[in-house]
């Protein structure tokens, strides 16, 4: 009992001892913990740098040795197909050692976390810590998808020399900014992964590069592999695939598949083409009416059925041929006829009887008149103004263009001479304008010149110019008109064939009032034409209608003239025509008109 006694109390007095022991330990342990509490635990390690049993500042140290060249290095970023660099600091990218290594070490400072601490054992990967300067990197992501962009491109097929060119098509690609910082940032200090593959948008093209292989295939390559030859009644016309390519191309359809499309219009005007084609064709004429010995009137040239080949005639022939091969390359082409637009017949039934009226305008010898007057004239002859209806001089003869057969000659502009295309056709216009005059048909629309022309009658004579001042009249006769117009290098006439409204128009002219002197002006450059001073004054004339022996009717039309100032040249230039004294018209006297501004260039 005794031992037994003393057993119990000695384990009795061992246990708190024991127990001393243990709680004198850990709370050793414990101090010991506090004191590394600052360390990296064992194992640590930051992208494969080992920190583990560091103190802080020797592993942000460590990391900065390690792990700065990595951070510095320039980062590839794969966009699309392209690859770009760009500095890590130009990225707002940055790798914060100090901020790493408070990651890494296990924060709380109880026993349990202290004392565990010191016996932990075992790898632990802790992630950088990555700063990103966000304004920075955005406008270094902007500029480099801007620089990196790819633009959609379709594929296409164009013909050159007779060869044929295929553009592969492209995928458009755009970055996607407001992702790209993401994914950079991520990516950032990850060392053998390769380039940064950045978001994209592709765009797929609407011609791609199966539907470019097939058009290539099936027609682009036949198309050019030779000439195709066309038959026009004994003709035979062969077109180069040189000449071809030059008005082929292929165009999407709707239905997005290339499509052929040739350029008849300007098939039709190449040499090769039009030499041939011309020698098969020909223009229709129209019937042309005139006066026999007796002045009645009569069909002096009958009319004439044209032969035409059509663009539509061109292409419908063309185009079959050019998939084919060999012999099979060959085809007719069909020549239309085309009517006239007067013929014998219709002219007539017009009814069209007897000379209504004609005026004749002398002028200079000119170069320019010849060409410019001989071209209107040219359009204007065998017009025809049905009862009701308005010939109007810019409508019938068109711009005075080079294009259109013009060339430059003297014009008014701001009281002065000048060279303008189309110089002259004001004698035409003022032949017109007295033709119609004695017609006794109804003035729409006339202009005089800002001052007088000699060799004109005043009051009665006209100018025109393109897009501001037309000279037009309405056939109020009841009846069909027809325009004849001839001319030669010093004078034009213009006759109406019709039916009369009335036995006679008289033209009469009050004298001149409000006269204006000249005054003078100097000039220089090869612009500078010399010009002789006139006055400056108004003028009344008026017309006449006289029917069964009686007057009917009478018009007055005012027309007020400006000065011609005497102009001299420095060093002085000949002008190329001066006016001449006023030459007598072959019809009476007086005619309307209404003074206008100079706009543009008027022709004298």
């Amino acid at each position: 009992m005794g031992r037994a006694g003393n057993w119990t109390g000695n384990w009795r007095i061992a246990l708190p001892v024991a127990g001393g022991a243990v709680v004198l330990g850990l709370g050793g342990l414990y101090a010991t913990g506090l004191v590394a509490g600052d360390d990296v635990a064992q194992g640590t390690r930051v992208r494969g740098v080992d920190i583990g049993g560091m103190s802080r500042e020797q592993a942000r140290q460590t990391l900065t040795r390690e792990l700065g060249p990595t951070a510095a290095a320039p980062v590839a970023m794969k966009i699309g197909d392209r690859v770009e660099e760009a500095e890590p600091a130009a990225l707002g990218l940055s790798l914060d050692a100090a901020a790493t290594v408070d990651q890494a070490v296990r924060p709380g400072h109880g026993p349990a976390t202290v004392i565990g601490r010191l016996f932990a054992s075992g790898d632990r990967d802790v992630e950088p810590v990555v700063r990103m300067d966000r304004d920075a990197g955005r406008a270094a992501v902007e500029r480099i998808g801007a620089s990196a962009a790819q633009q959609v491109r379709d594929g296409m097929i164009a013909f050159d020399k007779g060869a044929v060119k295929a553009t592969a098509p492209l995928t458009g690609v755009d970055l996607v900014e407001d992702r790209a910082l993401d994914t950079l940032r991520e990516a950032y200090l990850r060392p053998g992964a390769g380039p940064v593959v950045l978001p994209v948008r592709r765009t797929e093209p609407r011609i791609g590069a199966q539907e470019t292989g097939r058009a290539l295939r099936q027609f682009a390559q036949p198309a050019m592999s030779g000439p195709v030859t066309l038959a026009l009644a004994d003709q035979r016309i062969s077109i180069s695939p040189a000449v071809l390519g030059k008005h082929l191309s292929m165009k999407p359809d709707a239905r997005d598949r290339l499509v052929p499309a040739l350029d008849s219009k300007g098939l039709l005007t190449e040499p090769a083409v039009a030499g041939p084609v011309g020698e098969v064709t020909r223009a229709p004429r129209d019937a042309r009416l005139g006066l026999d010995a007796n002045g009645r009137v009569v069909v002096d040239a009958a009319d004439r059925t044209g032969r035409q080949v059509t663009e539509g005639a061109l292409h419908q022939a063309v185009l079959p041929l050019l998939t084919r091969s060999g012999g099979d390359r060959s085809g007719a082409l069909a020549a239309a006829p085309v009517q006239p637009d007067l013929t014998s017949a219709e002219a007539r039934r017009l009814g069209i009887k007897e000379k209504v009226s004609s005026f004749t305008v002398n002028f200079p010898a000119a170069p320019y008149r010849t060409t410019n007057i001989g071209r209107a004239v040219e359009l204007i002859n065998g017009s025809v103004v049905m009862p009701g209806k308005e010939w109007s001089f810019n409508r019938t003869v068109g711009e005075r263009t080079p294009e259109n057969g013009f060339v430059d000659g003297i014009m008014i502009n701001d009281g002065q001479y000048v060279k303008s295309p189309g110089g002259g056709v004001s004698a035409v216009a003022t032949t017109m304008y007295n033709a119609a005059f004695f017609a006794g048909v109804k003035p729409v629309e006339h202009g005089a010149h800002s001052f007088y022309i000699e060799r004109y009658p005043e009051g009665r004579e006209a100018t025109v110019a393109w897009g501001s001042l037309d000279l037009r009249w309405l056939n109020d006769s009841g009846h069909a008109l027809y325009v004849q117009a001839r001319s030669t290098d010093t004078s034009l006439t213009i006759t109406l064939l019709g039916t009369k409204k009335y036995d006679e128009v008289r033209a009469t002219k009050g004298p001149r009032t409000h006269v204006t002197p000249p005054g003078k002006r100097t000039g220089s450059g090869p612009a500078c034409e010399v010009q002789t001073p006139l006055e400056g004054f108004d003028v009344t004339v008026g017309r006449v209608f006289v029917q069964g022996g009686r007057e009917v009717g009478h018009e007055q039309f005012k027309t007020h003239y400006t000065p011609r100032d005497e102009v001299t040249c420095t060093p002085q230039t000949p002008s190329p025509q001066a006016p001449q004294a006023p030459q007598a018209p072959q019809a009476p006297a007086p005619q309307p008109a209404a003074a206008t501004a100079e706009a543009a260039p008027r022709p004298v």
